[in-house]
């Protein structure tokens, strides 16, 4: 393995640092999740099925990237590059997951819409149903950007020393951003309107108040939906200036990393949005809390005898 010398700025450490610490955090927070949704019994619905799977795929993204952003200290650290042994696997689990990661909000959304147009349809609401859909989008993201092993499309970038596709005007750019971003976040947004437009055209009828406030309650839930998807894309909307830039221009030598900074933050600020959205997760974490604040310690107490 073949290692050389290179140039560090004066803020690579730190930006690595930075990158890293909200990662970890991001991470810690997605393991409190799940430690709550699985020891805590009023967490074990259909809906908080849905959450947990959106933990878990952030859980195993968070901890790929977390990879990369060690390796990626590391080597600014000793002021060597290589490419590591597992790089580019970990480019592609980074690809699978975050894909992943995006279409669990699409099975959050898609959910509620068919709890409101088709309440009568039990097999749609049913755990095994929503657990083969679950599947089915794991499948997907691993499936999609599994081309890359095989193509040679994911190479190791030097300067930034990161495994990543070569940001310029390809298919492959094209197609992971579709596949990874696009298609999720328009089928969430489709369904929000879907929804929206059914609730504006039940609201002008005479129907049962129940049906309405019910269709109103789930919408608010899928409008939660489309913020987190707003901040993810929104904060990692560097990123997508970078691509855009890529099919006309030179990019910066070092727009991985600054690209990181907001795809790690975005990254953190999602996690924490969904622990704040999601109100079983909140009771359940105030139930630890007075549990371990209602634990009363024995202690002894010592009394002086006169003989």
């Amino acid at each position: 393995m073949n290692s050389s010398i290179i140039d560090i700025e004066s803020w690579y450490i730190p930006i690595d640092i930075i990158i890293t610490t909200f990662t970890t955090t991001a991470i810690g927070l997605t393991i409190l999740c799940l430690c709550l949704i699985l020891f805590d019994k009023t967490c074990h619905t259909i809906h908080m099925l849905l959450v947990a799977n959106s933990c878990l795929t952030a859980l195993v993204f968070g901890c790929a990237m977390l990879t990369s952003f060690i390796i990626m200290l590391n080597n600014d650290l000793k002021q060597i590059y290589y490419p590591d042994s597992y790089c580019i696997f970990q480019a592609y689990i980074s690809y699978a997951t975050c894909a992943a990661f995006n279409y669990s909000f699409v099975l959050q959304a898609l959910y509620r819409y068919i709890l409101i147009m088709y309440p009568r349809v039990l097999f749609w609401q049913k755990r095994r149903t929503q657990m083969l859909f679950v599947f089915s989008t794991w499948i997907l993201g691993f499936v999609c950007p599994i081309m890359f092993l095989f193509n040679n499309g994911i190479v190791y970038n030097y300067d930034n020393q990161v495994c990543q596709l070569p940001l310029r005007f390809s298919f492959s750019v094209i197609y992971i951003s579709f596949t990874v971003y696009g298609i999720p976040v328009t089928l969430i947004i489709f369904i929000y309107f879907k929804l929206l437009r059914y609730i504006q055209e039940t609201s002008k009828n005479v129907a049962s108040v129940n049906v309405l406030s019910r269709a109103r309650r789930e919408l608010k839930m899928i409008r939660k939906i489309v913020i987190l998807v707003s901040i993810l894309i929104g904060v990692g909307f560097v990123y997508a200036i970078f691509i855009i830039m890529s099919f006309f221009n030179s990019l910066p030598k070092y727009h991985f990393r600054i690209a990181y900074v907001f795809g790690s933050s975005s990254f953190l600020l999602v996690i924490m949005t969904l622990f704040q959205f999601t109100d079983p997760l909140k009771i359940s974490l105030r139930k630890v809390i007075n549990i371990q604040s209602n634990t009363i310690v024995p202690t002894v107490i010592y009394t002086n005898r006169k003989n």
